[in-house]
């Protein structure tokens, strides 16, 4: 496995929300990290059927266009009863007519599709949150770590913290949902002490353990 010595990366991401989360996890690793925005990249075509191979998509083409290491994640919302769906189409659930995203819309949408399938009561609406991080740098060479957090789907939507689907997603064992909780808590994890509970902090997690020695 290739270790992390350069602490200037790209994160190769537009999505804001995915950038505040991004921060928060690498604040205490003394990061110098752009975005691809601020680098002013173009988003590449997502063209794969994996998580793995559309996070490898994004983080290789910020590499090459930076000559840095690139971290990426590809993430979505895979629901049992509806097949694994969305999964790696999860924004394409909220892409609207004029190109913008609405993720109310795309909550909607799985809850008439649940509805749809007959999927009721608790034991129906079980699913997970999955988010694959690859690192790339701009000869190609990439690892990736994948995390879950799985959980059932709620309707209507409670709390706005967070962003995308977390107002509607009930992690396991808990009692409010991602879009309930405060970024702390939705990430559950700091070096050193405590259980990653999203799905992107279980991810980045497996991260900082195997390429930064993080504990």
């Amino acid at each position: 496995m290739r270790r992390l010595i350069d602490r200037r990366i790209v994160v190769a991401s537009h999505n804001e929300g995915k950038l505040r989360e991004f921060a928060d996890l690498m604040a205490p690793f003394g990061f110098e990290a752009g975005s691809a925005k601020e680098f002013g990249l173009a988003e590449p075509d997502e063209t794969g059927t994996t998580f793995e191979q559309n996070a490898y998509i994004k983080a290789h083409a910020a590499a090459v266009a930076t000559g840095l290491p690139a971290l990426s994640d590809d993430s979505g919302l895979c629901v049992d009863a509806l097949g694994g769906q969305p999964g790696v189409y999860t924004a394409n659930w909220a892409e609207t007519p004029d190109g913008t995203r609405d993720f109310a819309m795309a909550m909607q949408r799985t809850e008439v599709a649940l509805q749809e399938v007959g999927a009721t009561t608790p034991g129906e609406r079980k699913g997970r949150f999955v988010a694959v991080i690859c690192i790339a740098w701009p000869d190609g060479h990439a690892e990736y770590f994948r995390g879950e957090a799985a959980g059932r789907l709620v309707w209507p939507p409670r709390g706005d913290k967070g962003f995308g689907y977390d107002p509607v997603f009930l992690p396991e064992g808990h009692e409010r949902t991602f879009g309930e909780m405060s970024a702390d808590e939705k990430h559950g994890w700091k070096p050193g002490k405590g259980d990653a509970l999203s799905h992107r902090a279980r991810a980045f997690r497996k991260f900082a353990q195997a390429m930064l020695g993080a504990s």
